[in-house]
């Protein structure tokens, strides 16, 4: 097995740890501008789920900065994280490798979530829950949007 060409598996778990729905909103982005994921894009190829994905991954964004909001380490953030990085790193994977990218990008963004939710933290007592959210929004879709157009290509 190449492991270099699971990067963009390995990275996008690496996104979902943070914020669970980018990796969806990446995807779903680049198929709506007209990119082509080398593994099978399942789902978010239905203009329905990819509307959904877009409409929830804002949602999250927003969410993120209210004070009741839960940590990323409960069951279901850990869950919305699995099911985002297996379908993403699926995507993202070679064709024919999605279960394996799907599985390399589950076991990276699981064990990060606690990495990621411990230096928000940190930053929640440095500067604020507001201010750390947006930083960390700002880093996490970029990076999210990076990975994607690097690992896609024009249809």
């Amino acid at each position: 097995m190449d492991i270099a060409s699971f990067l963009p598996s390995l990275l996008i778990g690496a996104v979902a740890s943070a914020r669970s729905m980018t990796p969806m909103v990446a995807l779903a982005g680049a198929h709506l501008a007209g990119r082509e994921t080398p593994g099978r894009l399942v789902l978010l190829d239905q203009p329905l789920f990819a509307a959904g994905a877009l409409a929830m991954g804002v949602g999250e964004l927003a969410g993120d900065k209210m004070k009741s909001a839960p940590d990323r380490t409960v069951f279901l953030g850990l869950l919305a994280r699995i099911l985002s990085a297996g379908i993403a790193g699926a995507a993202l994977a070679p064709r024919g490798r999605e279960r394996t990218g799907a599985g390399l990008a589950v076991a990276t963004a699981v064990p990060l979530a606690w990495l990621t939710l411990a230096g928000r933290k940190r930053a929640m007592d440095e500067i604020g829950q507001t201010r750390s959210g947006l930083v960390e929004d700002a880093m996490v879709v970029a990076a999210g949007v990076a990975v994607v157009a690097f690992a896609t290509g024009r249809r």
